[in-house]
């Protein structure tokens, strides 16, 4: 049985963001077959503490279990998920979503570098709060259009 495991695991969603998959969003480490049906994928979450992981296991394990394959899922905290990990199309799709992609290379101590508008594409935006609709995300607002949008906080 040749079974694509990349392929497959991009048709799970990220649960608190359901435009990206979980491969696009960097938190797939590894994906591999150690026998003729049985597979092992290596995830490391987002934050230690994010909840959606549970959720992605057991996805996992669901789709495998319907494509008649068992599912081993590692989670592994080191090193540690950045957001340089998400794919280029995977921030694109974010933006169009209306969530404020980071951009890579950012870290948190440029706190100050302005955040784009998902909306308008303008600059002239303020930060409402560091906490957003997730942990993952920040509140900010867009002082031309006026609209609120998260932003996908860099770590």
């Amino acid at each position: 049985m040749s079974v694509d495991l990349i392929q497959l695991l991009k048709t799970i969603p990220d649960p608190e963001i359901p435009v990206i998959d979980i491969v696009e969003l960097g938190i797939v480490r590894e994906a591999k077959m150690l026998d003729e049906r049985k597979a092992k994928v290596v995830i490391t979450p987002t934050y230690s503490a994010c909840p959606a992981m549970f959720n992605i296991e057991e996805d996992i394990i669901t789709l495998f279990q319907k494509n008649d394959l068992i599912a081993e899922v590692e989670t592994q905290m080191f090193p540690v998920w950045t957001t340089d990990w998400i794919t280029d199309e995977a921030r694109e799709k974010l933006r169009k979503y209306g969530i404020a992609p980071p951009e890579k290379g950012a870290d948190e101590h440029h706190l100050s570098v302005p955040k784009k508008c998902p909306r308008c594409g303008s600059e002239d935006t303020q930060q409402i709060s560091r906490f957003g609709s997730t942990l993952c995300k920040a509140s900010y607002q867009c002082n031309s259009c006026l609209e609120p949008f998260d932003y996908f906080k860099c770590h």
